[in-house]
């Protein structure tokens, strides 16, 4: 099964900041994933062209079984609120979404934990740190009939603030504790390698640097499981997105 991970950016192109669903289309056939996993994911947004980007992706790769879980609703700078999942499908909405070829028995939905409070951060060229506030955040888990048998995919996309993904990461685990096995976690966990495996108990199946995608120093993009699989994976630098595509090939048998 090709498992793959990717952090899309709205669908935005680095050279000139601009999303054609032409290219995500292309990236997506190029990439060929049995089972696509998707952050910072739009629908109906004017920065991308009023676009579903979901529904894009699906076409795509052939993939009758998908869901887009929003973390935000309505539009940045103008109605932007947190997801509460009783958006309508014409709504404006920001997340994350899986995608898969194979049947998928059952779908689960997993809100976060929430930052109460702004938090210091220091950005490129600034001398004093901005208190900013985190996003919402959710996960979303599918029951995959796989021809090597069910499994369970969950992506996310966690805090950039390191104190509280770590806490996200482990509520998630303990929320997917009743999943079926194997479970597959992937997502943008905002987290390295060695950290993501600490915090979740989980094993690495890929250890490739995603971030930045032209020359990139670190892994925040992840696929774990709850127990070793043979897997073989790369990190693949695709014409959109500042995060590399995280590939990987996995017999979950």
């Amino acid at each position: 099964m090709r498992l793959v991970s990717f952090n899309i950016l709205n669908g935005r192109t680095l050279h000139d900041d601009t999303v054609d669903v032409r290219v995500l289309a292309d990236a997506v056939r190029s990439l060929d994933p049995d089972v696509l996993a998707l952050q910072e994911v739009d629908r109906n947004q004017q920065r991308s062209g009023r676009a579903d980007l979901t529904a894009v992706a699906a076409e795509a790769m052939g993939a009758p079984h998908h869901r887009f879980v929003a973390a935000l609703a309505g539009s940045p700078g103008a109605t932007w609120t947190a997801a509460t999942g009783r958006e309508q499908p014409e709504d404006a909405a920001y997340g994350i979404a899986l995608l898969s070829r194979f049947e998928v028995a059952g779908w689960e939905v997993v809100r976060l934990p929430v930052l109460p409070t702004r938090v210091p951060m220091r950005f490129r060229g600034q001398l004093a740190p901005t208190l900013v506030r985190d996003e919402p955040r959710v996960a979303v888990a599918a029951t995959v009939r796989a021809p090597g048998g069910e499994v369970t995919v969950a992506t996310t996309h966690l805090s950039f603030v390191r104190w509280w993904n770590g806490r996200q990461l482990r509520h998630l685990v303990r929320a997917l504790s009743g999943a079926r096995r194997p479970l597959l976690l992937t997502g943008d966990l905002n987290m390295g390698l060695d950290r993501a495996a600490g915090v979740s108990g989980l094993h690495p199946l890929a250890a490739a640097t995603t971030f930045p995608a032209d020359a990139p120093v670190e892994q925040l993009d992840h696929v774990l499981a709850d127990r070793p699989l043979p897997a073989r994976f790369e990190a693949r630098e695709m014409a959109l997105s500042d995060h590399r595509a995280l590939v990987v090939d996995v017999d979950h048998r």
